[in-house]
């Protein structure tokens, strides 16, 4: 892992939500339909890598360069990783810590 990408923020009402960032300096990255019919969007601060997304959960994106070898050397150390899919947006993984909460590979 190089880097945290995203980190998903839970909301109810994402109106609401982004109205809050943007008032707070944030700026709109991505705005667009969904992989699941809904809205995802992804706020940053300008000048900034890590972005926001107003997400309906929590998880925390982290991008690598290589999601197999990453995910094999996980494996190695005894962390259970889900399957790598591939989609429009990039390849991802999904690892749950002892608490549930969710991390994300990512190689775009």
């Amino acid at each position: 892992m190089k880097s945290i990408e995203i980190i998903m923020l839970p909301v109810k009402d994402q109106k609401k939500a982004k109205e809050f960032y943007l008032s707070l300096g944030f700026q709109v990255v991505v705005e667009a339909p969904g992989a699941h019919g809904d809205t995802w969007i992804q706020m940053g601060l300008p000048g900034g890598e890590t972005t926001l997304s107003l997400a309906g959960f929590h998880a925390i994106l982290c991008e690598t360069a290589d999601i197999e070898a990453e995910v094999k050397a996980l494996a190695a150390k005894g962390i259970a990783v889900g399957k790598i899919d591939e989609t429009p947006w990039g390849k991802f993984a999904w690892i749950k810590d002892a608490d549930g909460n969710s991390l994300c590979l990512h190689q775009k």
